[in-house]
């Protein structure tokens, strides 16, 4: 008789052992959420040894399941959470775990974790995309615009600090957008004096080149570099060490550079770069989409005047024909022999006389619609002479205008808002201040625009809440802000408001 072997099953794996060695964190919490216990996957997770742990506080919340409505719009709805934790001088981890009770030990919990922060941090940076994405459809200035995109940046990375800065269109460079960085007027002064002194701008690399910058531990070698000094303050405010420079590419060239900063501890890697030159596009579409809304507006204004034109220039000729009938009805009547009686010449005069009136106020509304953008055409200065002088002639009120150094230097869009802003606080003192005299000077020191305009009026009105006055102000605050300025309305020691703008100038580009 044959005896059949039967083949013995795998031998049973020691559970205990498994969970020392699972690949999953575990970990054994008090009723106080203080370690108890960890498995090796958990210690390397914390980069710490378990001895290290045991007793210190736990990141994780012993809490009950987690309602729908706390569910963010990428969350699936499962039962696990999220919580975060950080190493002296590491980047943070996120960690998602669950939590269940030990049997028998109501005083104990077990939690099993696991590593998410690429996990989420790239879901933040699909959110973060998809909301600039929206702020580039609502409407706001190209400025709020960059703002809002550099503060998106910083809060989906984590980043110390970023700027945007485009290049206008006479190859100036200057800050339209920011995040994590105080104001500095005389910041492009600065760091033109860096330039001067032999430091290396890595960002001008990024600009002409066309592609990504990266330079680790870059405020480290600014840091100890002598020529950076001039900026040392303004770059000491933030918390940072690693440095990324991204060229905004609009139709294969360069118009700006997107410049981030990173904290300490945070690797640039390709991610990042990735996700930098993603938000660097849609800051590019930005910029293109606000050069294409400006030329449209240009070509409406253009449209607009033709038609002005065409309209006043009918009627014109029309009401200059009467006259010359007039004038002729007139020497008709001279060449008879016979009385002219005082009534026909009285009647022909005052038709005359209206025709000339009508045609005088057509000829001004005309020269007022359809002058040139004075700032742009005939220079800030010009213009704001032209302003003056009809000012004068119109309402009697003295100017006094000196204008320093510099400002043919101001041309282009800038002139046109500098030019906007002097204009809104002419009109207002001419409105309210009941002033007879007003003093304007206009000059630029370093990299920067002063202008001021004052009255001996009767001051302003600090409590004063009207909606033309508060949009006329808010308008040139914008403006201002537009190009990285500041603006300010106070009285003045003895009579009358000051009006003062301080607007810094962009870097000159190299040829």
């Amino acid at each position: 008789m044959k005896h059949r072997t039967v083949a013995s099953g795998p031998r049973p794996v020691d559970w205990a052992a498994l969970a020392v060695d699972a690949p999953d964190g575990l970990a054994v919490i008090d009723a106080d959420g203080r370690f108890v216990q960890l498995n090796r996957a958990g210690a390397a997770l914390f980069g710490r040894a378990e001895a290290e742990l045991i007793g210190a506080p736990a990141p994780f919340q012993l809490c009950e399941e987690v309602a729908i409505s706390d569910l963010g719009l990428l969350d699936d709805g499962s039962r696990e959470q999220v919580s975060s934790w950080q190493s002296p001088g590491e980047a943070p981890r996120e960690f998602a775990y669950r939590a269940l009770p030990v049997p028998e030990r109501t005083d104990l919990t077990v939690v099993t974790f696991r590593d998410v922060t690429d996990e989420r941090h790239r879901q933040r940076r699909v959110a973060a995309i998809a909301r600039s994405s929206v702020k580039l459809a609502s409407v706001g200035s190209l400025a709020a615009t960059l703002d809002a995109l550099a503060r998106e940046v910083v809060r989906t990375d984590a980043l110390a600090g970023m700027q945007i800065l485009t290049v206008d269109d006479n190859n100036g460079l200057r800050i339209m957008g920011s995040a994590g960085f105080p104001h500095w007027p005389d910041f492009f002064d600065r760091l033109l004096e860096c330039r001067s002194r032999g430091a290396k701008l890595c960002m001008m690399e990024a600009y002409e080149t066309g592609e990504p910058v990266v330079v680790p531990n870059r405020w480290r070698a600014i840091r100890n570099d002598p020529a950076w000094q001039p900026i040392h303050e303004y770059l000491r405010v933030l918390d940072w060490d690693s440095f990324a420079s991204v060229p905004l590419m609009i139709r294969g060239r360069a118009h700006g550079v997107f410049n981030a900063f990173f904290a300490p501890g945070q690797v640039v890697g390709r991610r990042s770069l990735e996700f930098l030159l993603a938000m660097a596009e849609q800051a590019a579409v930005a910029i293109d989409y606000a050069a294409l809304l400006q030329r449209e507006r240009e070509h409406a204004r253009r449209e607009e005047r033709q038609r002005l034109a065409r309209d006043l220039h009918d009627s014109i000729v029309q009401q200059v024909f009467s006259i010359s009938m007039q004038a002729k009805s007139i020497g008709v009547l001279g060449e008879r022999d016979d009385v002219v009686s005082a009534d026909a010449v009285r009647r022909i005069a005052d038709e005359v006389g209206v025709l000339s009136r009508t045609v005088l106020a057509d000829l001004r509304a005309m020269v007022h619609e359809l002058r040139p953008p004075s700032s742009t055409q005939l220079g800030l200065e010009e213009a704001v002479r032209a302003l003056a002088e009809s000012t004068e002639n119109r309402t009697g009120l003295r100017f006094e205008l000196t204008f320093g150094p510099g400002i043919d230097d101001v041309t282009g869009d800038l002139a046109e808002d500098v030019y906007r802003i002097v204009a809104e606080a002419i009109h207002n003192v001419v409105k309210h201040a009941g002033a007879e005299k007003v003093v304007f000077r206009a000059g630029v020191r370093g990299h920067q625009l002063s202008i001021s305009v004052a009255d001996n009026g009767c001051g302003i009105d600090q409590d004063s809440s009207s909606r033309a006055e508060s949009y006329g102000l808010t308008t040139m605050r914008e403006r201002a802000a537009k190009w990285g300025g500041t603006l300010e309305v106070k009285p003045r020691p003895n009579s009358g408001t000051r009006v003062g703008a301080m607007i810094p100038l962009p870097l000159p580009m190299p040829d």
